[in-house]
């Protein structure tokens, strides 16, 4: 049973280590500098504590996605699953996959002569021809994952870490003001970036899914699910750590426009081409890992909210779809994304920690309304405002609410939300505190 909970938290670790993972901590880490462990504290709230929460509130709900979005209600149950899934799949997720294995793995050996977009187009071709014929059948593929290239991955990491600390490329640098301003909450908004935890909501039915055995409770359940989410979130963790590390000593290498340009230019000054050689490969192969179970997590949700549509058609179309969106490039793709993950991150987050008071307020309908209402109201705008709208009075109104500058403005008016769904829950006698 050990042994399967240890392969059962690698392969969630393999699941969520792909493309964001990989560029996000560089980038902070070089933004970061001198401050880069305390924006990492920031980053492992919402890149490891918030996605380990999320799918252990699954495991705790007994069901999938919708189990806990439904709670809020059933038409919110299904926009808010279609938003997630659109975010992760085709519009972000599963394009990025694709940006930066060619990045990493395909770019750094190319003549500038010829780096434009037919080699990015070719390579996009293939990689999401081959993520649609594993996607077919991906059950083999994810045993393997668990058992062979992740602790490859991890190995090749460690050992980019170690000659690092033996021969540094360069010292710590100076934060960006952004940085140097407020490090945790900068640190923390850089953790939606990862998509993580909105990633934990859509594989946490895998992960239940491969821990349950026949006769198991929901409660044996539920343990083996903690067990092999800690495993995830320590190598998640520590991986983000050494990441960040080497970013913050990058500055003497000059600025790169992302962190995937970071870590390749790291790796050729510690080991040359060769190290960028088998660093490319592992990357190209994590970013397929979850390329593939994207694709399959996206092409199921699609066949069960519309039993009419093929399995096998769903992915294909996913699939096609992705590789032209991951032609607009990563920077782009990243710029792009972050209006709307700052949208909807806020009201994921808001959604798991109500699921672990739920039987402290009886699962009321209002409460969760409340507070989904009140967070929503905020996230939104900040995702408008990321996206370059105006919006005049509206923000300056918000720019009372405490932490609204640093953008988690939604955490108070989130809370405040939840106590007034609770006290009309109460006023309408749908709650009992005290029993006879």
């Amino acid at each position: 049973m050990e042994k399967r909970t240890l392969s059962v938290g690698l392969m969630l670790f393999a699941l969520f280590f792909g493309a964001g993972n990989l560029i996000f901590p560089p980038a902070l880490g070089q933004s970061a500098g001198v401050l880069v462990w305390q924006s990492m504290l920031g980053f492992f709230i919402t890149g490891v504590g918030l996605p380990l929460l999320g799918v252990i509130a699954l495991a705790r709900s007994g069901g999938g996605l919708q189990t806990l979005t439904e709670r809020v209600n059933p038409l919110f149950g299904v926009g808010f699953a279609v938003i997630l899934y659109l975010a992760i799949g085709p519009f972000f997720g599963i394009p990025r996959t694709g940006t930066v294995a060619y990045e990493m793995a395909v770019m750094p050996f190319l003549p500038e002569s010829i780096k434009g977009g037919l080699p990015l187009f070719l390579f996009t071709v293939a990689f999401f021809a081959l993520t649609y014929w594993l996607a077919l059948n991906p059950s083999k593929l994810v045993d393997r994952i668990g058992n062979i290239l992740t602790p490859l991955l991890l190995i090749i990491i460690g050992t980019v870490l170690v000659k690092a600390i033996i021969t540094p490329v360069g010292k710590l640098g100076q934060a960006t003001p952004e940085y140097a301003s407020s490090p945790l909450i900068k640190g923390f908004m850089d953790g939606y970036l990862t998509m993580d935890t909105l990633g934990a909501l859509a594989f946490g039915i895998v992960v239940i899914t491969a821990v349950k055995q026949p006769g198991m409770k929901k409660e044996q359940v539920t343990k083996m699910v903690i067990k092999a989410g800690v495993i995830a979130a320590l190598c998640l963790a520590a991986v983000y750590g050494i990441l960040a590390y080497l970013g913050a000593t990058s500055q003497s290498l000059g600025k790169s426009d992302n962190g995937g340009q970071i870590l390749t230019n790291v790796v050729s000054q510690l080991f040359g081409q060769p190290g960028n050689l088998l660093l490319g490969l592992a990357v190209a192969l994590a970013c397929l890992t979850t390329s593939v179970g994207l694709v399959t997590a996206c092409g199921e949700f699609a066949n069960k909210m519309f039993p009419k549509l093929s399995y096998k058609a769903v992915i294909l179309v996913l699939s096609i779809f992705s590789a032209g969106v991951a032609n607009l490039g990563l920077s782009q793709l990243i710029k792009v994304s972050v209006p709307v993950l700052t949208a909807i991150y806020p009201i994921a987050i808001v959604l798991i920690i109500l699921s672990y008071f739920h039987d402290a307020f009886s699962g009321r309908q209002e409460v969760y309304i409340g507070g989904i209402i009140a967070t929503a109201l905020i996230s939104i705008a900040d995702g408008l405002k990321a996206f370059g709208f105006n919006l005049g009075s509206i923000e300056q109104f918000y720019s009372y609410i405490p932490l609204y500058a640093e953008g988690i403005g939604w955490l108070l008016p989130a809370i405040i939300g939840a106590i007034v769904g609770f006290i009309i829950a109460l006023i309408r006698g749908r709650i009992v505190i005290f029993s006879a």
